[in-house]
């Protein structure tokens, strides 16, 4: 294979990983459960009064998604009636930072982005 040609499943292969990652945690509702429970622990009725728009049946959803990927710890304390709070975990502790950059990144270059993108539609027009 000469130097010019990409070899497209090793990128892909390399790309997976993160695809993956993205997959789970890029919808609107992961990312606002991860938001609001990196402020501490979290119960269900605080996830649902503060994500506007989702509806409880997502909530559970998504909730039960972000445990089972190692990325929320659910809490059950044993009171009547039960109290159910969510947290972080460290793992999600480390990605809410990458998120934070992200957000900061999309900030900077929101401005430029839509500049490039309406120039390129002025070009292509037609």
């Amino acid at each position: 294979m000469s130097q010019s040609h990409i070899d497209v499943s090793a990128l892909a292969s390399e790309a997976c990983p993160v695809s993956e990652v993205l997959d789970h945690v890029s919808g609107k509702w992961s990312i606002g459960i991860l938001v609001a429970a990196a402020r501490g622990p979290v119960r269900f009725t605080e996830l649902e009064r503060s994500i506007r728009g989702i509806s409880r049946r997502m909530l559970t959803l998504k909730l039960r998604k972000l445990e089972r990927d190692g990325l929320l710890v659910r809490t059950v304390h044993p009171v009547v009636p039960p109290r159910v709070e969510y947290t972080l975990t460290e793992m999600a502790q480390e990605l809410h930072k990458s998120l934070l950059e992200l957000t900061d990144w999309a900030k900077r270059h929101g401005a430029a982005v839509a500049a490039a993108q309406a120039a390129y539609d002025r070009e292509h027009e037609g």
